[in-house]
């Protein structure tokens, strides 16, 4: 999504090139990533044309405000729905259940199991670091392809089996409900 250490082209900047191209925008192009994933997730992300579409924009995702609609493929079998509040807490690159307070919370259904894998739709209802990959692994469930939080199992591309499949969100200038959404690649049809 973003630069970091490894110096690969970011979306970021492919989706900047894009703009200057369609719109022959001279300079620099502005965009700001509003909804960012995990690097080996796939899925739906929210990129701002200007700086008050951001604002707004950010502003949703801080008041969940938002609709955020994932499917995972999780190891072992999964109860056929749940909903679960954990605390979590970060120490630098890795987050954790913790004592306290819960600041997490998400809602889930089990679409699918065979072959001891476990597709589910998880509706996430706030957003913290890793949220989805820390309370399903804390429970036994670790994302296949999730090798930092306990996966035994490969996913394709060294991704994980984490999609955002749909976002609700309101334009920020029309007030609009705007839902988008998208299906994951054909990596997924080997694991259900």
């Amino acid at each position: 999504m973003q630069g970091d250490q490894t110096g690969d082209v970011t979306l970021l900047s492919l989706a900047k090139d894009y703009i200057k191209e369609k719109y022959a925008k001279p300079g620099n192009v502005f965009l700001c990533l509003v909804h960012r994933l995990d690097r080996p997730a796939s899925g739906e992300i929210v990129f701002a044309r200007t700086s008050k579409a951001a604002s707004r924009l950010m502003k949703q995702f801080q008041q969940r405000q938002t609709r955020k609609i994932y499917l995972c493929l999780t190891e072992g079998e999964l109860p056929l729905n749940g909903s679960w509040k954990d605390c979590i807490e970060r120490r630098e690159a890795t987050s954790y259940i913790a004592n306290g307070e819960p600041n997490a919370s998400l809602s889930f259904k089990r679409l699918n199991f065979q072959n001891g894998i476990s597709l589910a739709e998880v509706e996430l209802h706030t957003g913290k670091h890793h949220q989805i990959r820390v309370q399903f692994a804390s429970r036994g469930f670790p994302l296949i392809g999730d090798f930092r939080y306990g996966s035994k199992r490969k996913f394709p591309n060294r991704a994980i089996a984490l999609h955002a499949r749909e976002l609700r969100i309101e334009h920020p200038t029309t007030k609009e409900i705007l839902t988008f959404s998208c299906e994951p690649d054909s990596a997924w049809r080997d694991f259900v």
